[in-house]
């Protein structure tokens, strides 16, 4: 999800930046697009994943954020 915040991407360049199985990682994102998480579009043999809109993208940067705060000891902000 951190890397489709970032950018649009298919399966095998997000399999090879977070070394994880192919087979793994498509399974991970056809579970997140059954969940309107996740949207993804043909584009000749390869499909695109991205995430639908921008308060998705707010979410996760949001959560992320969170979790270094949990982590780093960063004090709390509105």
């Amino acid at each position: 999800m951190w890397l489709l915040s970032r950018a649009e991407s298919d399966v095998s360049a997000l399999a090879e930046t977070v070394g994880a199985a192919r087979p793994a990682v498509s399974q991970h994102l056809a579970k997140l697009r059954l969940g309107g998480l996740v949207e993804s579009r043909k584009e000749g043999r390869r499909v695109v994943y991205s995430l639908p809109d921008g308060h998705m993208k707010r979410l996760v940067v949001e959560a992320i954020s969170h979790a270094d705060h949990q982590v780093t000891g960063e004090p709390w902000h509105d």
